[in-house]
């Protein structure tokens, strides 16, 4: 019997570690809408996580530290009529999310640093352009401000959110639903699977096709498509015998795969999370109880599988950290936030080094919080590589200044959009403030007269 000889990679014993109670978030009632998004987002700030909601939608977000048991009235972002979908932290600024929802709509939202104190309920702005529940967001990776939006209407939607205007609608590339949107690293390209069992690469500013494959995978289940190095693409998919596969595609040629293993039986949808800076694509299965990460190289046979994180619970969704908001001094490679029925329980991946030195072949230069184009040069055809860091140092997060001119010209267009032009923005905010107060008011006589009630 042969040895197979065993590949070197610094990657082989990477270990992943569920942290310990007290560093969870307990207690909260994660939504139980059947919808194969993340549902979960997190930057070195926050954590946003969707929960169950009576009559509407809500997340819930919390400041990273605020750990342990979090009481059943701690404020959430419920704005949304209808369950919310999808939530995505911004990229080039950490107290920004966008949620979407089954109310056909999309909002944008500024958290205050330390979290909400009270619920909120106005998104900073809205965007209306589907007609269809919106099931996927996808924040451009560096322009400033652009986000895209897919929905059930089988349209999609490029918007530039700090004028919240749709620039941009694709309604007659895909024929069906839309599984999955990933944009490329320097976000010139994105990458669509579709219900129509067709992979689709876009050029976003022009709404066409660049290329496409058909059955990337022959089941009919859900696919997903991430870009992973240079030119190619990473699948997710069903064989034909309800197998769960993953597979590679050279952009060059997409009739046959670079590589593609069949994993096992299982029927949730693996949600694919890709480092550029390792090379290592994680797969969390929805509905899973573990997370098997390979590493995507150069040489054949190009997906190598690495090891598997198992538990014994499942997992409802999972979020992903930046690689800015890791301990790099832990040789921490990649953090998860899974989410169980009650709580979300932080894994963390690492690669076991003796040296508490920095480890400059774990950390090259990564993608920081700065955008490296405005929103309207990109849709006027600039593109550039994102702007990158070093950990070296570790990575404080964003400073105040550079957050708040956002804001300013974020909060121009909804204020002036409200329904009123002539209404000057001031007047519109004391107005929305005297309806938040009212609406305050209202809720603390509500409660303290079921509070009376209840004594009777």
């Amino acid at each position: 019997m042969s040895r197979k000889v065993v590949r070197s990679s610094k990657f082989r014993h990477v270990f992943g570690q569920a942290l310990k109670a007290d560093q969870c978030y307990e207690d909260i009632r994660i939504s139980q809408m059947t919808w194969d998004s993340n549902f979960c987002t997190v930057n070195p700030k926050f954590v946003a996580m969707i929960v169950e909601a009576s009559g509407g939608g809500a997340f819930l977000v919390l400041p990273l530290n605020k750990t342990g048991r979090i009481d059943m009235s701690y404020p959430t972002v419920c704005g949304h009529t209808g369950p919310v979908l999808d939530i995505e932290f911004c990229p080039h600024n950490d107290n920004i999310i966008a949620s979407s929802s089954e109310d056909c709509s999309v909002m944008i939202w500024e958290i205050p640093d330390g979290g909400l104190i009270t619920p909120l309920t106005d998104p900073v702005v809205k965007l209306d352009g589907h007609s269809k529940r919106v099931g996927i967001l996808s924040w451009h990776p560096t322009a400033h401000n652009v986000l895209l939006s897919a929905g059930c209407d089988n349209v999609v939607i490029l918007w530039n959110v700090a004028r919240g205007e749709a620039m941009l609608r694709m309604d007659s590339v895909h024929t069906d639903m839309i599984y999955s949107v990933c944009w490329n690293r320097d976000g010139s390209k994105i990458v669509t699977s579709c219900k129509d069992k067709k992979m689709r690469v876009l050029d976003p500013r022009k709404g066409t096709v660049i290329q496409e494959k058909d059955k990337p995978h022959e089941g009919s289940r859900p696919v997903r498509a991430v870009f992973v190095s240079e030119g190619k693409i990473l699948t997710t998919g069903f064989s034909r015998m309800s197998e769960r596969q993953v597979a590679l595609w050279d952009m060059k040629n997409f009739d046959e795969p670079l590589n593609l293993q069949e994993l096992d039986t299982s029927s949730g949808v693996l949600l694919p999370f890709y480092d550029p800076d390792t090379g290592v694509v994680y797969l969390c299965g929805k509905g899973d109880s573990s997370i098997r990460y390979f590493e995507v190289t150069d040489e054949a046979p190009y997906v190598h599988y690495l090891s598997m994180y198992s538990s014994k619970e499942s997992q409802k969704g999972m979020g992903y950290m930046p690689k800015r908001g890791l301990e790099v001094n832990k040789c921490e490679i990649a953090r998860f936030y899974k989410l169980h029925e009650r709580k979300c329980e932080p894994i963390v991946m690492t690669v076991p080094r003796k040296s508490d030195l920095f480890q400059e072949d774990l950390y090259p230069e990564t993608i920081g919080p700065e955008p490296s184009v405005e929103s309207d040069e990109w849709f006027d055809g600039k593109d550039a590589p994102p702007t990158l860091i070093s950990l070296k140092d570790g990575f404080a997060t964003t400073t105040k200044a550079k957050v708040f001119k956002v804001h300013k010209s974020l909060l121009k267009t909804t204020t002036t959009s409200a329904g009123n032009p002539e209404a000057s923005s001031g007047e519109v905010q004391s107005l929305s403030k005297e309806v938040r107060d009212l609406k305050q008011a209202v809720e603390a006589l509500t409660k303290r007269v079921s509070e009376l009630e209840s004594h009777h």
